[in-house]
């Protein structure tokens, strides 16, 4: 203060100027997963230290399991994808940094939570070949999009003349049946659904392959006659079971 040139120095005081840090949120993994499946639980962190930093976040796609928006992490939900391509959900998550009664919006982070269907086989019709016949070609198929199908196979039956497993379309084939009997294998083909490196085991389906038995006639004696005299009733036999056979005859 000064009056007169004369200059006197008075009591200091202090305030301060606190600047809070942006707030942050570290990097998120994305996940990609099969429909059923367990998501792993998300734990949001930040660099940011000396105050409170909370999280804030919004889904794309509840469809998945997880609701639209929620504060905090995000605890492990069982993923869900009814349909016949991959759903991807876009998480959003805000961090909000509070210190001194000042909260500060940060900058927004993003992931994705991919979720693959089940998947499927389209449904195969089941046939019924003479053996010594070619089968028909079995071309597998699918409703799924957006990934990968491969088809894996067993048969319950190699002596019809196909292997006991295998994997994708199943070719012709001759049909054996050395009996006298059908025989019916069941072949059962399961399909995998893979997208995103992630691959994901479908519900199998079932059909059958029927190979019936050569018709046979049992052995007909031959029979030496006087001319008038009458002939024995010739009575056809077989030794097939399961089914019908009929016998034709020319003289």
């Amino acid at each position: 203060y000064t009056v007169g040139a004369v200059s006197c120095v008075g009591t200091a005081t202090t305030f301060t100027i606190t600047v809070n840090p942006a707030a942050t949120v570290n990097a998120i993994n994305n996940q990609v997963l099969c429909n059923g499946a367990a998501a792993s639980a998300v734990n949001f962190a930040s660099t940011a230290t000396g105050g409170t930093v909370v999280y804030n976040w919004t889904n794309s796609d509840p469809s998945i399991g997880l609701s639209a928006n929620g504060t905090g992490n995000i605890a492990s939900f069982t993923a869900i994808n009814t349909g016949t391509s991959p759903v991807v959900a876009t998480i959003t998550v805000t961090p909000v940094y509070t210190n001194a009664g000042v909260t500060c919006t940060g900058t927004a982070r993003t992931f994705t939570i991919t979720v693959n269907p089940t998947a499927t086989v389209n449904p195969v019709t089941s046939q019924v070949v003479c053996a010594g016949a070619a089968t028909t070609a079995v071309n597998f198929t699918t409703a799924a999009t957006g990934g990968t199908v491969t088809y894996a196979w067993t048969n319950t039956n190699a002596s019809i003349g196909l292997a006991i497993s295998g994997a994708g379309n199943i070719a012709s084939f001759t049909a054996v049946n050395n009996g006298t009997a059908p025989v019916i294998a069941t072949i059962t083909v399961t399909p995998t659904f893979t997208n995103a490196g992630v691959s994901c085991v479908g519900t199998p389906a079932t059909f059958t392959i029927t190979v019936n038995p050569t018709a046979i006639v049992n052995p007909v004696g031959n029979q030496t006659l006087c001319n008038g005299t009458t002939t024995t009733a010739v009575t056809f036999g077989t030794a097939a079971s399961g089914g019908t056979v009929t016998y034709n005859w020319i003289n």
